[in-house]
């Protein structure tokens, strides 16, 4: 009880600063891969575990830290990319002094009281005197738990923390380690003879989809494996599974299945954990609606915030709404990209094949067709939306091949079809077709149309 009103009184007329270096809770979730030339170790942090660790909430600053440990087993030194896992990357005393304690916002928490009564402004002095302290033993923590941004010599191993941007959901981390040549000797001629022998690529090339707690994604009410029973699963060849997704459904509807939507325009063929990573690292996943996330949604609409896993309105296809739905937004909330997909018992290759509806919401409007009077308003070139799918999906290396087939079928600017809001939408009646890739990869077969 006295050491607690000693942390108190600590607290109240001192910088208190706290974390927990040895924190290992996230060793749970740690992923493991392995190379001939090295095995990489990773794990994401979730906004309450930073906040131990580093002693501040670094969530609230959107950090995330990301935890590597790296073993080279390689015959020349290997030297980790970070750009690789986060172009906008914190350096660690860019991260800590983001979260610095200031004392104004210290003596703020006082509240009007502070600059009324004089007493309480007595402790400004030791605020002051403390404040430099604790920043400094801050600026050491986040240095010390960093990971070495230098080579890894064979047989050696460097850990320690990357600080990323702050992602919900899961997360995607690309492990590229490059072998640096002559790094690390101090002849400068045998350290650029290196630049003619660098390979064109990393020695090594993984990446890791890492479930991090804080949201409630929609794909987590689903069980795909309960979908379809084994029965009805259907094997196909590549003319069988033309034929057969020419001849599913054109468009979604709404849940009673009467009216048509929007056009479905893509086909994704891989397993759910290989559509997650080839999306997740440049799209997010959409929270479940609820009280909460309708809140937060309004809040984002009004004010036109930006709020990256917005629920998305459900469409259907084959009784059911979407079982995947993510999203691309720009600034606010009514600029982004909306991908849903549905489950088909169509296999290919032994590879589960998902349908889905891809559209770009460009602004707001007025509408009778719901409860709240507003809705998105979607751009009606929607071959553009299916299209931009498909380009990123290449620039990321996870397209083994791309075609096209029928689908909704062809209709002009001048005589548009119409979602279930009454967006008009013109097409050139195709899906895409993409085939993914497990890891990165250059494309076997691209078809434009």
């Amino acid at each position: 009880m006295f050491h607690r009103f000693l942390t108190l009184l600590q607290r109240a007329f001192t910088i208190y600063y706290a974390p927990e270096p040895g924190l290992k809770t996230f060793a749970d979730r740690e992923q493991t891969q392995e190379t001939p030339q090295a095995q990489v170790t990773a794990a994401v942090l979730s906004i309450q575990e930073g906040h131990r660790l580093f002693g501040v909430p670094l969530g609230r600053r959107s950090i995330q830290p990301v935890y590597l440990r790296i073993v080279n087993r390689h015959t020349a030194p290997l030297r980790l990319y970070v750009l690789d896992i986060d172009p906008h990357y914190y350096t660690p005393l860019e991260a800590a002094g983001i979260n610095h304690f200031s004392v104004m916002k210290r003596l703020s928490a006082y509240g009007v009281a502070a600059w009324f009564f004089l007493p309480l402004l007595l402790i400004a002095p030791l605020k002051l005197f403390t404040v430099g302290r604790a920043n400094r033993r801050m600026d050491e923590c986040f240095r010390n738990q960093s990971f070495p941004l230098r080579p890894i010599p064979p047989g050696e191993t460097a850990e320690g923390f990357i600080y990323t941007t702050l992602d919900a959901g899961n997360k995607t981390v690309r492990v590229c380690l490059y072998s640096t040549g002559g790094a690390g000797t101090e002849d400068a001629s045998a350290q650029l003879s290196g630049l003619a022998e660098h390979p064109s690529g990393p020695a090594v090339d993984l990446t890791f989809l890492i479930p991090v707690p804080g949201i409630s994604a929609d794909y987590l009410r689903r069980d795909f494996a309960d979908i379809y029973p084994e029965s009805d699963l259907v094997q196909c060849d590549l003319p069988e599974l033309t034929k057969r997704l020419q001849a599913m459904p054109a468009a979604t509807t709404n849940a009673k299945a009467l009216k048509h939507g929007d056009p479905v325009n893509l086909t994704v063929i891989g397993e759910f954990e290989t559509v997650l990573s080839a999306f997740t690292a440049r799209w997010d996943e959409c929270e479940t609606i609820t009280l909460k996330t309708c809140w937060k949604t309004a809040r984002a609409f009004l004010f036109g915030q930006e709020y990256r896993y917005s629920p998305v309105s459900p469409l259907y296809l084959f009784e059911r709404s979407q079982d995947v739905a993510l999203q691309r937004i720009r600034g606010s909330i009514n600029e982004r990209l909306h991908l849903r997909l549905w489950l088909t018992p169509l296999r290919f290759n032994g590879l589960p094949v998902w349908v889905g509806q891809i559209s770009r919401d460009i602004g707001v409007r007025f509408t009778t067709q719901v409860w709240n009077l507003t809705t998105h308003r979607v751009d009606p070139n929607v071959d553009e939306s299916r299209d931009y799918v498909v380009e990123d999906l290449l620039r990321a290396e996870r397209v083994n091949a791309v075609g096209y087939v029928s689908g909704v079928g062809p209709c002009g600017p001048d005589h548009p079809r119409h979602n279930l809001t009454g967006d008009p939408y013109f097409t050139d009646g195709k899906r895409a077709v993409i085939g993914l890739s497990t890891s990165r990869t250059h494309p076997r077969y691209v078809a434009w149309e």
